[in-house]
């Protein structure tokens, strides 16, 4: 009857609100190749999101020029100095066409998993190594950009693992593993709002003393599972809040620590194809790769439009240093 129908309506709508970021509509292929099949459509997306308020001269800021077609670059009036679209930019010195390169930067934050270059070559139709240096510039683009981000307000920080036989939380200080920190900004009832993913040189308190001051606000209330080195937060003047969980099933189960176990979990699945080729020094990309995802998966249409912006504010990044080690 009526309270049969009324107990669905409940549950359906509960449903639906536990699972609108799941089921959210994306960007679907045809609506992507409407607005970005061309590459005169490419470039003009390019002009939009490096100049939103028109053009202005690179090197002395003027705001009137022209565009010398034939060479594809733009002339400044006062100073004469010209400047492609892609000059001091992560396209930098591209000879890739730039349709190649907004179907990269539509596929990679679309997917739960990461993307291998592999993979990526296929879908782009490029040699596996140009897919290679396309997927790590993109993902310079996205570790430049979480970054500048802070947590603030209730988090939850876990010591996790990457490398080794598996990922996630398995032996503090094992061998062949690399470090890093999972942090989680959740509401006050416990569901995740933004994650940190970042590595660290060990477990030690200065260097979440040094993690801290950089990224998350003053006043925060961090919650950990009474490892020694989380009172380090305190230098950042963020209350610490230790919670002694024990080990194994039992602590992986607090309620306290939902999340970021959650979030490790999900790491895991995510990297697990592109594991074995994980070299120690590339990590911190690929974990900022999942962080810039899951903090804008609220809205995947706006992704393209928000990667490029930043992607036009990224300096360039040459293959030596793509290859270099990073902390």
């Amino acid at each position: 009857g009526s309270g049969m129908t009324k107990l669905y309506e409940i549950t359906k709508e509960s449903i639906m609100a536990k699972n609108s970021v799941q089921f959210q509509k994306g960007l679907g292929l045809y609506e992507f190749l409407e607005d970005y099949g061309s590459e005169e459509q490419c470039r003009e997306a390019l002009y939009r999101l490096r100049w939103p308020n028109g053009y202005v001269c690179p090197h002395c800021g003027n705001t009137t020029g022209c565009e010398i077609k034939e060479r594809k670059v733009y002339q400044c009036h006062r100073c004469h100095h010209q400047t492609s679209l892609t000059a001091d930019t992560i396209f930098h010195g591209t000879k890739l066409p730039l349709r190649t390169w907004f179907l990269a930067i539509y596929l990679l934050p679309q997917r739960k998993k990461s993307t291998s270059a592999l993979q990526l070559s296929r879908e782009l139709g490029v040699k596996y190594d140009t897919a290679w240096r396309l997927k790590h510039k993109l993902m310079q683009v996205m570790l430049e950009r979480v970054r500048q981000q802070s947590l603030t307000g209730r988090i939850e920080v876990d010591d996790a693992y990457l490398g080794g036989e598996r990922a996630g939380k398995r032996g503090r200080g094992s061998r062949n593993k690399i470090p890093f920190i999972a942090a989680v900004e959740t509401t006050q009832d416990g569901r995740p709002m933004k994650v940190h993913l970042r590595r660290v040189t060990g477990f030690r308190k200065t260097e979440i003393a040094r993690y801290a001051q950089a990224s998350l606000l003053p006043g925060s209330e961090v919650v950990s599972d009474g490892l020694h080195c989380f009172a380090g937060v305190t230098a950042a003047r963020c209350r610490h809040v230790p919670l002694i969980t024990g080990s194994g099933r039992q602590a992986a189960q607090h309620p306290a620590f939902k999340w970021v176990n959650t979030l490790l979990g999900n790491i895991k699945n995510a990297l697990l194809g592109t594991f074995h080729a994980i070299r120690g020094k590339h990590v911190p990309r690929y974990l900022a790769e999942f962080e810039y995802r899951f903090n804008r998966r609220f809205d995947l249409p706006a992704m393209i439009e928000r990667l490029t912006f930043v992607a036009l504010r990224t300096p360039p990044m040459p293959y030596r240093l793509l290859k270099m080690a990073e902390v």
